[in-house]
């Protein structure tokens, strides 16, 4: 059984949407955000106190890109996985790698300076330079995506999740109306996935059953 701890739409919600994507079984355990502070026995789990942690048997993995090509690579028949022996091999490398290296970092800073700090901690410059950081490689994404439906090997794969999930935290932090149109065609084209849908109402449903704040951690406020 796969067991993925969870806080409702952090960087997590990458291996959400791959395991709905898979249609696998598994067990969804929710945490308040952040569960470093918040649920503190989950450090006996994960000493970095960070979601994700997935864990099957006795693979434990905290990076959810990581996990997004495990869990494509494990279940090639889902169409999922790009394999090395395929000429987009690399582009997908690229993509699932620029998804949290390139992408989704920038947008921590935003809003660990812009949100999570108090008032007299926060950062107004930091949060302007690191959007204009965000917004301008997602360049790349619009190039990619203006001239195909997906980002590499002419079809939906995992790094489809792994970017998808950037610009889901871009629309959290309200840059949506920036994308390029491209982008915003691409966005949408996710979001209308039945396993994007399905991910979204799981944690939601989880966070209901299990009793954990329902509001969605990037727009937690300290």
């Amino acid at each position: 059984m796969l067991h993925l701890h969870h806080c409702l739409s952090a960087r997590s919600f990458r291996p959400l949407w791959m395991l709905e994507e898979l249609q696998l079984p598994y067990q969804l355990h929710m945490l308040p955000f952040p569960p470093r502070a918040l649920a503190r026995s989950f450090l006996e789990l994960n000493p970095l106190g960070t979601v994700p942690l997935l864990a099957q048997g006795d693979v434990r993995m905290t990076e959810s890109a990581a996990m997004c090509q495990y869990l494509a690579a494990t279940h090639p028949d889902a169409g999922l996985d790009v394999p090395p022996t395929d000429p987009a091999y690399g582009a997908y490398l690229n993509w699932l790698h620029m998804s949290d290296a390139t992408l989704t970092f920038p947008q921590t800073l935003v809003l660990r300076y812009g949100r999570f700090e108090p008032a007299e901690r926060q950062q107004p410059q930091v949060v302007e330079d690191y959007t204009r950081w965000f917004l301008a490689r997602l360049r790349a994404v619009e190039a990619a995506v203006a001239q195909s439906e997906y980002l590499c090997a002419g079809r939906f794969t995992a790094a489809d999740v792994a970017v998808g999930y950037a610009l889901l935290l871009a629309q959290h932090l309200g840059l949506a109306p920036q994308f390029g149109p491209a982008t915003k065609a691409y966005w949408q084209r996710l979001q209308a996935r039945p396993g994007y849908q399905r991910a979204m109402e799981s944690q939601l449903r989880a966070a209901v059953e299990q009793g954990v704040p329902t509001t969605p951690a990037p727009d937690t406020q300290p």
